[in-house]
C-alpha cells in the first residue's frame, strides 16, 4: 500500500481546500446536521457527529456555525430531507473510484456524477463493482521527518493495527474504525500531531498510474470533489506528484 505520492495528495488536497473555503464549509455543515438528526445532539453518544465534527474543525469551521448545524439536526430548526448516496466507478487506467454523496434530488446529484465521470475517461459503474476493494480504516498520516519510533511505540500501545512508510517519506498509521480516536487522542497527548487524521474507505491495493491517465484521474477526483452533492471521494489510484501540476 506504501505509495509514492501521499504527501503531493495531502497538499494538493489542502491547496484546494483552501481555494474553495466557502463550499467545503457547506459540505461539512450539511454532514454535521445529517450526523445529528440521525444520531443525535451529543457528540460523547454520536460518533458520527464527532467524527463530522473533527473533520469540520480540522478544516478550521468556525465553532459557532458547527453549533448551528447542531442544533438544527436536532430539531431545533428546520432541515431538508436529504439522501446519502454511494456511486461506483473506474478511472483511466483501470482505477477504482468510490463517490458517497448527500443530496436532496437524486437525479441531479447521478447526472453530475455521470457527466464528470465521462468528462474524464472514467465510467460510472454498478453498486458493489469496486466497493469490496475498499476497507473502512482509520488513517493518521504524519509528514516526512516525524519521528516514526516515537509515533510506532504510541500508536501500538494505544491499538492502531499498522503503521506505513510511504516512499515520499511519509507515515501513516492504520487504526480499526473503533480504535482511530483512542489512537489519535493518545498521539495528540504525546504531541504528535498528524497532518491528516480521519475514517475513511481505504483501499486494500493501489493502481500506481502515469502519464496522461495520472492527470486524468487527478482531473476526475478534482471534479468529482467540486461538485455540492458530494461529500467524499475515494479511490485506489496513486497519482504522481507531477499530476497536480496540471490542475
Amino acid at each position: 500500500m506504501a505509495g509514492h505520492s501521499k504527501w503531493a495528495n495531502i497538499k494538493h488536497r489542502k491547496a484546494a481546500q483552501d481555494a474553495k473555503r466557502a463550499k467545503i464549509f457547506t459540505k461539512h455543515i450539511r454532514e454535521i446536521t445529517v450526523a445529528a438528526r440521525l444520531g443525535g445532539p451529543d457528540p460523547d453518544t454520536n460518533a458520527r457527529l464527532r467524527l463530522a465534527l473533527d473533520r469540520a474543525f480540522a478544516v478550521n469551521l468556525p465553532k459557532d456555525r458547527a453549533d448551528a448545524a447542531v442544533k438544527k439536526g436536532a430539531g431545533l430548526e428546520e432541515v431538508g430531507n436529504y439522501e446519502e448516496l454511494r456511486y461506483e466507478g473506474y478511472g483511466p487506467g483501470g482505477t477504482a473510484i468510490m463517490v458517497d454523496c448527500m443530496t436532496d434530488n437524486r437525479n441531479r446529484t447521478v447526472s453530475e456524477v455521470r457527466h464528470a465521470f465521462s468528462k474524464h475517461s472514467g465510467k460510472l459503474g454498478t453498486d458493489n463493482s469496486v466497493a469490496y476493494l475498499f476497507q473502512e480504516r482509520g488513517v493518521l498520516l504524519f509528514p516526512p521527518e516525524s519521528d516514526r519510533e516515537g509515533i510506532l511505540e504510541v500508536a501500538l500501545e494505544a491499538g492502531a493495527e499498522d503503521m506505513i512508510e510511504n516512499d515520499d517519506g511519509s507515515t501513516e498509521v492504520i487504526t480499526s474504525p473503533d480504535s482511530y480516536r483512542q489512537v489519535r487522542d493518545a498521539l495528540l497527548a504525546a504531541e504528535l500531531h498528524p497532518a491528516e487524521a480521519d475514517v475513511t474507505q481505504r483501499p486494500d491495493i493501489t493502481v500506481q498510474v502515469e502519464g496522461e491517465d495520472a492527470i486524468k484521474n487527478a482531473k476526475l477526483i478534482d471534479r468529482l470533489e467540486d461538485l455540492d452533492d458530494v461529500q467524499h471521494v475515494y479511490t485506489n489510484a496513486d497519482i504522481p506528484e507531477q499530476a497536480y501540476e496540471s490542475l
